[in-house]
């Protein structure tokens, strides 16, 4: 989600540089890449109910203790809680292994979906653009290589420390 009332973020290309790395790689056949755009409360109720992903992330912006931010009706933003996000994925725990919130501020969230869910990530602090795109990127070129969860985690993780940055929550 990227409400037209704040800054504007390259989910276009994180997406596509995402698909890209899982279209080329040796796991291709086992991910099925799934967006949602302009993404509002219902259409994630919605894609949740009719995909029951293994995986869900979401980009977009984060504010920490107000919530993740998902688009009303005419676009704007609007925040869903902490605990509304929690009790979702409880509801999902029986197909969702992971989440991943690459949005600013999203830590809060990752440690109370993560009572529900074994892996979680989020962010503690505020990060730019660039740099959630190739924490993702990384991610998920180590999980296409066929890698775990844990060193997926790791080698993004290092990808960001080569350029000095320490902004991911390890839930």
């Amino acid at each position: 989600a990227n409400p037209k009332n704040t800054s504007k973020l390259r989910l276009d290309q994180e997406v596509r540089d995402i698909s890209e790395g899982l279209r080329r790689s040796k796991k291709r056949n086992e991910f099925n890449l799934e967006q949602r755009w302009a993404t509002r409360r219902s259409d994630f109720r919605r894609a949740m109910l009719e995909l029951k992903p293994y995986i869900v992330h979401f980009s977009g912006h984060g504010a920490g203790e107000e919530g993740i931010v998902f688009e009303d009706e005419i676009g704007n933003s609007e925040f869903v809680d902490t605990e509304g996000l929690s009790s979702f994925f409880e509801l999902f725990s029986d197909s969702v292994e992971c989440v991943v919130l690459n949005a600013c501020y999203s830590e809060v969230q990752a440690e109370a979906i993560s009572q529900h869910i074994p892996y979680v990530i989020g962010m503690s602090d505020e990060i730019n653009d660039s740099d959630a795109i190739e924490f993702a990127v990384s991610f998920y070129d180590a999980l296409g290589a066929g890698e775990n969860f844990d060193f997926a985690y790791n080698l993004a993780c290092s990808s960001l420390q080569i350029n000095n940055k320490k902004l991911i929550s390890d839930i």
